[in-house]
C-alpha cells in the first residue's frame, strides 16, 4: 500500500470513528432534550454512501450529495435522513427536496434511538418532481417536502436488501 493508499485509509478509518461518536452523541443528545443535535444529514448520507457503495460529493454541492459511476457517466443522488422510531417509522416527513441536477433521492431512515440505518429507499427524479408537483398542501407544493409513506409509494427499498439473506 504506497502513502496515498495509506492516507486515504486513514482518513476514512477517522471519519468512521467521527460519525460513530457523533451518532452516540446525537442519540444520547435526543434522549436528554427530546430534541435532535443535528446530525441527521451528514449521518444519513455517510450511512448511504458506506451502504450503497456511492462517493460522497463536495460539501455544498448544489442539489446532489453523492454520486456512483456508471457506464462512463454518473448517476447523482440527493440525500435525505430521517430519524425515526424503530417501531414506527414511516410516519413523519422526508426533508425538503431541492430541484437541480441529480437522477435520484435516497431517503435514509435511521433510528432515532441510535441513529443508525434502518431502511434506504430510492426515487427516480421525474418521480419526486411529479409527486412534488401534484395539486396538494402546503408541504409539498412549497416546502417541497412530502411524507414518508408517500416517498415509499414512489420508490423502491435499496438497503437493506431481504433477498441476500436467500441467497
Amino acid at each position: 500500500m504506497d502513502t496515498a493508499d495509506q492516507t486515504a485509509a486513514f482518513r476514512e478509518s477517522s471519519i468512521r470513528t467521527l460519525l460513530r461518536q457523533a451518532k452516540q452523541i446525537g442519540a444520547e443528545y435526543y434522549r436528554l432534550t427530546s430534541k435532535p443535535l443535528g446530525v441527521t444529514g451528514e449521518v444519513a448520507e455517510y450511512e448511504a454512501a458506506e451502504k450503497l457503495g456511492l462517493t460522497l460529493a463536495v460539501a455544498r454541492t448544489p442539489a446532489f450529495d453523492a454520486f456512483r459511476d456508471f457506464n462512463g457517466g454518473q448517476i447523482r443522488y440527493q440525500i435525505k435522513g430521517r430519524a425515526v422510531p424503530k417501531a414506527d417509522r414511516y410516519k413523519g416527513m422526508v426533508p425538503k427536496i431541492v430541484d437541480g441536477d441529480f437522477e435520484c433521492v435516497l431517503l435514509v431512515l435511521l433510528d432515532k434511538a441510535t441513529l443508525d440505518a434502518i431502511e434506504i429507499w430510492q426515487a427516480d427524479r421525474e418521480s419526486v418532481m411529479k409527486r412534488l408537483d401534484a395539486p396538494g398542501g402546503r408541504a409539498r407544493n412549497e416546502r417541497r417536502a412530502m411524507a414518508i409513506s408517500q416517498f415509499k409509494s414512489i420508490s423502491r427499498k435499496v438497503w437493506p436488501d431481504e433477498g441476500a439473506a436467500d441467497r
